[in-house]
């Protein structure tokens, strides 16, 4: 098995690291938006359906993965509500590479959210109401007050979110399979690879570049971090 490290990646095994390359990056870009603004609001707001919000929010941290994959199957599969409603305009989710970012946003998402929120909620509010008592509009005070104050946080958040992106497979292989070149990921190829004879090898070559990038992510979240916050601080 050792053996099979020394050993180049075969083009089956390229395009799973690609793809899963490919998959953790929208799937963090397109909910980092969405996850400041559910944090903020998390953080600083009161209104009717918090709890609930927050409750949602963390969900998929509770639910097995298999059953939020199921979940969105039944949604945005192409018989679901918003998959068949998407399908007539030619979006599809379900057994598609696009369905396995979607898969892998939200269960990443709490993790972003958990890192911005506590960010948020280290920022005195002070500072922001006394931007807003010299006229700034509240969308100015967030951009030129609270976003740099907030943005190791924010930085650290989207490299946890795609390092669990990069990590995620019982949602994905729930709601899109597991189809070589399309949406077959690390994750879903490591387990393909582990049910044939003798492909032990590829799966620790998989295993090891799964590790690496993962390790990866978190120093290098931990060093922008840093570097951030003493740029803040420097300010």
């Amino acid at each position: 098995m050792l053996d099979g490290l020394t050993q180049p990646l075969s083009p089956a095994e390229w395009s799973a690291v690609a793809l899963s390359l490919r998959v953790s990056l929208w799937a963090t870009l397109v909910s980092l938006p969405l996850g400041v603004f559910t944090a903020y609001a998390l953080a600083r707001w009161r209104f009717p359906g918090r709890e609930l919000l927050n409750g949602l929010v963390h969900l998929p941290l509770i639910l097995p993965p298999v059953v939020t994959g199921y979940l969105l199957l039944l949604t945005f599969g192409t018989r679901g509500p918003v998959g068949g409603l998407l399908q007539e305009v030619g979006i599809v989710f379900a057994f598609r590479w696009t369905g396995a970012a979607l898969a892998a946003g939200i269960m990443a998402f709490p993790l972003m959210v958990r890192a911005i929120r506590l960010s948020v909620e280290a920022v005195d509010p002070k500072l922001e109401e006394a931007a807003a008592t010299l006229g700034a509009p509240r969308l100015w005070v967030f951009a030129t007050v609270t976003l740099p104050m907030i943005l190791p946080g924010v930085i650290a958040g989207a490299i946890l979110a795609f390092a669990k992106a990069m990590g995620e497979f019982g949602a994905t292989i729930t709601f899109v399979s597991n189809i070589p070149g399309q949406t077959q990921t690390l994750p879903s190829a490591i387990y393909a690879f582990l049910q044939v004879p003798g492909a032990e090898g590829a799966a620790l070559r998989l295993v090891l570049i799964s590790v690496v990038l993962a390790l990866s992510a978190l120093l290098a979240s931990e060093l922008l971090a840093r570097r951030v916050a003493k740029r803040v601080a420097g300010q």
